[in-house]
């Protein structure tokens, strides 16, 4: 059986602003606290963490859609690339994600399920309410 996670989360910023923000590498970076490797074209590859996750760009669909081949140095050789799907939209003034990640190992399932709150959603909410949004 395949696992996936389904989260929610609306932020105190504009969609797009948040599209943008985890497309940009020092932005990423600032928000997570480690250095960011990414790119917003297919193809791209993605680094975070020192290494601790990797991946490549699958698809942008500019200010809504973010596709890409994920995982973290918790999954085994043996264990496929993990998928995830973040889709950005407006929530009022605010902006709202929507995350569908797919085919986490299950030995490793609950670590990134905690890991969305604890690394992002978290650190995301902090940032922008330190520039004031």
């Amino acid at each position: 059986m395949r696992n996936v996670i389904y989260e929610t989360v609306v932020l105190p910023a504009p969609s797009e602003k948040l599209f943008a923000m985890y497309l940009d590498p020092s932005t990423h970076a600032s928000i997570t606290g480690s250095p960011v490797l990414i790119g917003e074209e297919s193809g791209s590859q993605f680094e975070a963490f020192g290494g601790m996750l990797t991946g490549t760009i699958l698809q942008v669909v500019h200010s809504r859609l973010i596709v890409q081949s994920w995982r973290s140095s918790n999954f085994r050789t043996e264990d496929p690339e993990s998928t995830l799907i973040l889709a950005f939209t407006p929530e009022g003034a605010e902006g709202r994600i929507d995350l569908v990640h797919v085919d986490v190992p299950d030995h490793d399932y609950e670590g990134v399920t905690k890991g969305w709150d604890e690394y992002y959603w978290k650190p995301w909410r902090k940032y922008l309410e330190s520039l004031g949004e």
